[in-house]
């Protein structure tokens, strides 16, 4: 049982970035454990249970001693655990670049305003798109993200209709991306030229480099 303040991880690693805007960029991972979703694109179900404790100052050391200047926090849904508002608020403090990868079906208010808040806003093809918290949408900034993994056609369209109706271009930067090796990443490209779309296509970087495995 955790003492307070402690937070399950895990696991911590170094690596590229392989999403967002922020892509390319050596990074520090801090994965959390435990995850109220079963999409079924999942590629991190080994992150739903087991873990191990660990308090802040802790999580601070090992971060560190990677001597990179980014850090995300990631999972599993890391939102899941509250301590991980503390986690984000003390690594902004120590002087990183701080990004977090969420589901979107957590609260995303309370997140310190200096992080890059990463939400995925779950497709139909995802299988837990009842799930979105679309209230989050009134909280996203004009630094952070929105992300929508592509299953098909119909994923597509869907998420070309949230784009429309919240606006998300004019709020936030917004990605498209497809879902690994389900899409052939030319059809999305494809559409995006068509259309137009005021989005920026992105495809798993690390997964290309490493492929699909822990630790990347």
């Amino acid at each position: 049982m955790a003492a307070h303040g402690e937070i399950r991880i895990s696991e911590i690693f170094y690596s590229l970035q392989g999403e967002s805007t922020l892509s390319g960029l050596p990074t520090v991972f801090v994965r959390l454990t435990g995850c109220p979703l079963r999409c079924g694109y999942c590629d991190t179900a080994y992150a739903f249970t087991g873990g191990e404790w660990h308090t802040i100052e802790g999580i601070l050391q090992r971060v560190k001693n990677f001597g990179a200047h980014y850090v995300c926090v990631t999972g599993g849904e890391p939102l899941a655990q509250k301590s991980c508002f503390d986690l984000l608020q003390a690594l902004c403090d120590a002087g990183y670049g701080v990004s977090i990868e969420t589901s979107g079906a957590m609260d995303i208010c309370d997140v310190d305003t200096r992080v890059v808040r990463v939400m995925d806003i779950k497709t139909p093809g995802s299988g837990e798109f009842s799930k979105n918290l679309f209230s989050n949408i009134d909280c996203l900034t004009s630094h952070d993200e929105v992300k929508f993994v592509i299953c098909d056609r119909n994923d597509y369209d869907w998420s070309c209709d949230v784009l429309k109706q919240y606006k998300l271009a004019d709020r936030c930067k917004v990605l498209f991306s497809p879902s690994y090796q389900t899409l052939p990443a030319t059809d999305l490209a494809e559409w995006i030229l068509r259309d137009k779309l005021p989005v920026r296509m992105q495809i798993q970087l690390h997964k290309f480099l490493w492929g699909e495995k822990q630790g990347v």
